[in-house]
C-alpha cells in the first residue's frame, strides 16, 4: 500500500487528495481478519486525471462507474482504489445466472439448522468494503433492482425474512462496463444516476512505457518504446475495423514478454499472447504484419533484456 501511495506521489497526484486518503485510512481502522482482502494488484493504473477524479468521488461518498473499451484499465483501477483506501474488496462478476440471492445471500443448512449465508454485497455492507461490480451491464434486471437501495441515499439492504442492514459508512461500490461485448446492454437511467461516471481513456504511449518499465525493469529502452508503439498500432487497426479487438490484449502482450524472458523467440511468443486469439487465418496474417513492422520474429531475450 505504501508503494502504491509513493507511486501516486511520483505521478503528481494532488497532495491534498492523497492526504485526505491517508486521513480516511487512519479514521477507519480495519480488523486484522479482513486485511487479506485488501487487493495487492500486480499492476498500477497510470493516468493522473482519472486518479484524481476517482479519489475525489470516493472521498465524497460517491459510487463509481468506470466505463470504457477493452484494455483501458478499469479493473486495475478498481483494485488500486481499494488498495489506496486500505479497504477489503469483494469482486462481484455479473453473468446471466446472477440473481438477488447471489448478491445478498440465502438460507442454507448448517448442522441441521437453517442459517443465513451472506452474499458479497451483504458482506461489503457489513465490513465497509469496496464492492467491484464487474461488467454491470451484463446483469439481469432482478439483480440490478437489489442494488438500487444500496447505491442511493438509503444505503441499506432489506433482507427478506431478516433485518434491514445499513451500509457501513466506509462502503463504496465501483462498477465496470465494456461497450459492445456479447450479452451487454445499456444501463437504465435509474441505475446510472446512482454513480459518478468516469469515461476511461485509452492508455497513452507515455503511460504504456511506464507500465512496461514497472513490469520489466530490465527491458531495454528501445524495446520499451517499440512494444508501446506496437500496442498503439494494434489499437489503430481496431479503431479502423481492419482487425477485431481480440488482438488488442495488453495482458497478452505482457504474457508474451514473459515468454520471451523464458527463452521463447518473439514470433511464437507474440503468436501465443496476441495473434492466436484471433481464430481467422486472414486476420492472423494482418496482425502478424503489424507486429513484424515493430518486432522481428527472431528476436530473443539476449537483445530484449539488459
Amino acid at each position: 500500500m505504501s508503494d502504491l501511495m509513493e507511486t501516486l506521489r511520483q505521478e503528481g497526484i494532488s497532495p491534498d487528495l492523497l492526504r485526505a486518503v491517508e486521513e480516511y485510512r487512519a479514521a477507519h481502522a480495519l480488523p486484522e481478519a479482513l486485511r487479506p482482502r485488501i487487493p495487492a494488484s500486480g499492476f498500477t493504473y497510470y493516468g493522473r486525471e482519472v486518479w484524481e477524479q476517482a479519489l475525489a468521488a470516493l472521498l465524497c461518498g460517491e459510487n463509481l462507474l468506470l466505463a470504457g473499451g477493452k484494455a483501458t484499465g478499469k479493473n486495475v483501477l478498481a483494485e488500486n482504489l481499494a488498495a489506496a483506501f486500505g479497504r477489503p474488496a469483494w469482486d462481484i462478476s455479473f453473468h446471466v445466472n446472477m440473481d438477488a440471492a447471489s448478491l445478498i445471500g440465502m438460507d442454507t443448512f448448517v448442522d441441521g439448522a437453517v442459517t443465513f449465508r451472506p452474499g458479497p454485497v451483504y458482506r461489503c455492507a457489513q465490513c465497509g468494503g469496496f464492492g467491484v461490480l464487474d461488467e454491470i451491464n451484463m446483469a439481469k434486471n432482478e439483480a440490478l433492482a437489489v442494488l438500487h437501495a444500496v447505491l442511493d441515499f438509503r444505503r441499506a439492504i432489506d433482507v427478506p425474512g431478516y433485518e434491514r442492514i445499513p451500509l457501513a459508512e466506509e462502503t463504496r461500490f465501483i462498477a465496470t462496463m465494456n461497450y459492445g461485448y456479447a450479452g451487454t446492454r445499456e444501463l437504465n437511467e435509474a441505475l446510472t444516476s446512482r454513480f459518478a461516471v468516469i469515461q476511461m481513456p485509452t492508455i497513452t504511449e507515455e503511460n504504456l512505457e511506464k507500465l512496461l518499465r514497472a513490469q520489466f525493469a530490465d527491458l531495454t529502452d528501445k524495446y520499451v518504446h517499440q512494444f508501446a508503439l506496437l500496442f498503439l498500432d494494434l489499437q489503430k487497426k481496431c479503431d479502423s475495423a481492419e482487425i477485431s479487438t481480440k488482438a488488442l490484449d495488453l495482458r497478452g502482450m505482457l504474457d508474451a514478454l514473459r515468454l520471451m524472458r523464458r527463452g521463447v523467440a518473439a514470433g511464437p511468443a507474440l503468436d501465443m499472447g496476441i495473434t492466436n486469439k484471433a481464430f481467422d487465418s486472414y486476420e492472423q496474417g494482418l496482425i502478424r504484419d503489424v507486429i513484424a513492422a515493430r518486432i522481428p520474429a527472431s528476436l530473443t531475450a539476449e537483445k530484449l533484456f539488459r
